[in-house]
This record gives C-alpha cells, structure tokens and sequence, in this order.
C-alpha cells in the first residue's frame, strides 16, 4: 500500500446530500484521497476499531482525517468523538466535526471532548464547496499527522 492510499479520509454522515456535496468538493478541488463513508456513530467506531463489519481492515492504519458530524443515529458525534479520545490509538487522531449545529453547548462541548476543529457547515453549495477544499488542504497537504503509537514507541 503506498502512502497516498494510507491517507484516507474517514466521512461519517448520515445526511446523503452533504455527502455527496463533500466528495464533489473533494473531487472539484482535485483531493482525490480515498473517502470512507460511514453513516452512524456505531459505524464510525466499528470502522476505526476495526470490528463488526470492519473485523477484518487493519486496525493500525488510521484515517488521516475524520469528517464527523454531530448529529447521527445511534451514536451522534460527542459520542464518538469521546470513544476516539479515551482510547490510546485514536486519541491524537484528527477530528474535524462538520456541522449544521449553531449550538453553543455542541461547540463547547466538542472542544471539550478535545476537538481539533469545528466547522459549521455553510448554507449555500459555493461556500460549502469552499470550506470543504480547505479543510482538505489543510489536513491532507499542510497539516504534519502525529506519529501512531507504535512509530513513537519504535
């Protein structure tokens, strides 16, 4: 596997619109890195711990980015986005929560949580489009990941 493959973008989104806004902004900004879908916070957690319908997937390659919204079924995103933190493989993964939410409490609540980033999701599909080839930018060029545990350890 070569290291643009390794580079994967976990999207968890239950809304089938914004997702397929967020791989045509992807794709429109030329972020041709693999996207993983997921459509749940039990689905989300399954993928990155490797288990239930992901039993199989190696659970040390972790995405390079996890697009998370807040408000999912089963498990919404403060759910989730707990689970990554208190677990010693995922606690530095970067999570970006990607949002409709104008709520205080879900804001301050993600920082809490340990967050890397909240983004509001912008109404209009151009600004959508826009804040989407950012975050893409940023993460995945720009951004310098935190080494896993076992790159640290070795």
């Amino acid at each position: 596997m070569n290291e643009f493959e390794r580079r994967v973008i976990l999207l968890v989104e239950d809304n089938p619109d914004d997702e397929l806004l967020t791989l045509r902004a992807f794709h429109k900004s030329n972020i041709r890195n693999p996207v993983i879908v997921v459509r749940d916070g039990a689905e989300a957690l399954d993928y990155l711990f490797a288990r239930g319908a992901y039993e199989g997937r190696d659970a040390s390659l972790l995405p390079q980015v996890v697009l998370l919204d807040l408000h999912l079924p089963k498990l919404d995103g403060l759910a989730v986005l707990r689970q990554i933190r208190e677990n010693e493989r995922t606690r530095t993964l970067p999570v970006v929560m990607l949002t409709s939410s104008n709520e205080e409490r879900d804001l301050t609540g993600s920082y809490q949580l340990g967050v890397n980033s909240y983004v509001r999701k912008p109404v209009d599909v151009t600004s959508f489009f826009e804040a989407v080839r950012q975050l893409g930018m940023y993460w995945l060029v720009l951004n310098e990941p935190s080494p896993t545990p076992a790159e640290v350890t070795a």
